[in-house]
């Protein structure tokens, strides 16, 4: 047999058993005659072109790629996680938390709430920028307001005879252009706020001029009689946070041993838990900033109308109408009493709001409490208290509504109210005799030079008054007609 048979034959036998063969004759490029066997593959549908398949291996290598990101960008975030869940364990093994299903649905919950927090926290920030935004627009209208009646009151001092007292701030005042860390106008909240500008008790009640005319001719002897002047206020100190937005500052008018004269207290009144009580031995160390001692009272306190009397702390406890009394020297609880019928907690504030219901005052005939019950109808009701058992010695009803006055204190058994707590120029607007019964109006200028007076309270032993006013701590002299 031939080469070229055998060059025929073994192919032939190959592809026969492979499938049916086909044979093909033709011709070459050279002109040679070729014979050409081709037979179905058994295993392949369809013979892939050279550029499919680098087209497929480029997909390929795609996918590979993008599947290596992905499981790359997954192990950071189980990175994360797994620095989270740690935290979130405090120190617990990390792989005993992990192989839990448990654990992990746990942990995954956990995270989802700080999510959530951090959104919340987001608004709030986002909320707290509008809220200082609309109290700049605030104060500019204030200012613009304080400019005008300044102007007024200018005009009108113009046709009066000068006053040759004047207050005037010491070197070591605080400039109101000094903020504090926390601003002096970003306080985006307060415990209740109320209109910016209080309709003056003096335009709801009509003048009586027969009690008038009475109070004029009662005349008080001593050193007490009627105020009739009050002076600029003097600045000893900027509150250096929020807290110290509201609060009370004092001296006792009677002090015990080992307490003086010179001892001055001071309360933050921002927060739901206002229980610290900051003493210093005297004024400049106040204005550095130096208490001598904190005082923490074992029952929270409600706002500001806080006194210091005869070596005692008297406050109203919060959220209730019962009135403590905290021994200094002790530092315990002396004694507690509720004062029957008192509106407390938002029931009957003065206008600015505050949750003042309930406001103590001390003046020459001792302790007090300024107030309102559902029989008054919010109008002021007076009370004198036994500073030693808190009983109460006598009561008077006025027709003032307590919450178209700013504030109120007593001053040689009279109380006296002020008109507003926002404008720069305001006047002290009533006047009510506890020794006559007898109310009046009157129009003693008073001023809030900080824009927020929210503490006004008298010093009987000074014949001063003491102010806070939008984080500042001042005082007031006053007049009071020879009697």
């Amino acid at each position: 047999m031939g080469f070229f048979t055998l060059y025929i034959l073994v192919p032939l036998v190959f592809y026969l058993a492979q499938g049916s063969p086909q044979l093909r004759r033709a011709n070459d490029r050279q002109g040679q005659c070729t014979y050409t066997f081709t037979v179905p593959s058994p295993s392949e549908s369809s013979c892939t072109e050279p550029g499919e398949a680098m087209t497929t291996i480029r997909e390929l290598q795609r996918e590979n790629a993008a599947r290596t990101q992905d499981m790359a960008a997954l192990q950071t975030r189980l990175s994360l996680l797994e620095k989270m869940v740690n935290r979130l364990l405090g120190g617990k093994e990390l792989q005993q938390a992990s192989s839990s299903p448990q654990a992990w649905a746990d942990n995954q919950k956990e995270l989802e709430t700080l999510r959530m927090q951090k959104d919340e926290w987001e608004g709030q920030r986002v909320s707290l920028e509008m809220a200082y935004s609309d109290l700049l627009k605030e104060k500019s209208s204030l200012e613009e307001e304080k400019q005008r009646l300044t102007e007024r009151l200018e005009r009108v001092q113009g046709q009066c005879p000068p006053v040759t007292e004047v207050s005037r701030n010491r070197d070591h005042q605080v400039s109101p252009r000094q903020v504090s860390r926390w601003g002096a106008d970003g306080v985006g909240y307060q415990e209740l706020k109320s209109e910016l500008t209080a309709l003056p008790a003096s335009k709801m009640i009509p003048e009586n001029q027969s009690t008038a005319q009475t109070l004029e001719n009662t005349k008080m002897g001593g050193s007490c009689g009627e105020l009739t002047w009050v002076g600029e206020p003097t600045t000893y100190r900027k509150a250096d946070n929020i807290a110290g937005k509201y609060g009370v500052w004092m001296k006792d008018p009677e002090p015990v041993s080992p307490f003086n004269q010179d001892t001055i207290w001071r309360i933050n009144t921002v927060g739901a838990d206002i229980r610290q009580v900051f003493e210093y031995e005297n004024l400049d160390q106040l204005v550095k900033g130096y208490p001598a001692k904190v005082y923490v009272v074992p029952r929270s306190m409600e706002s500001n109308g806080a006194v210091v009397y005869k070596g005692s702390l008297y406050y109203v406890r919060r959220k209730s109408r019962i009135i403590v009394k905290y021994d200094f020297k002790t530092e315990t609880i002396a004694i507690q009493k509720e004062l029957p019928n008192a509106g407390y907690h938002g029931q009957y504030p003065y206008s600015w709001g505050g949750y003042t219901d309930i406001d103590l005052a001390v003046d020459e005939m001792g302790l007090w409490v300024i107030y309102s019950t559902d029989k008054a109808k919010g109008s002021i009701a007076i009370s004198q208290l036994d500073p030693k058992t808190l009983e109460v010695k006598q009561s008077w009803e006025t027709t003032i509504r307590k919450h178209s006055v700013a504030n109120a204190f007593m001053a040689c058994g009279t109380m006296y109210t002020v008109g507003s707590y926002s404008s720069g120029i305001t006047t002290l607007s009533f006047a009510y005799d506890t020794h006559t019964g007898v109310q009046k109006q009157i129009r003693v200028p008073f001023m809030n030079q900080y824009g927020y007076g929210s503490m006004v309270d008298y010093n009987p032993s000074e014949k001063k008054i003491y102010g806070w006013d939008n984080y500042n701590m001042v005082n007031y002299d006053v007049r009071l007609s020879k009697m």
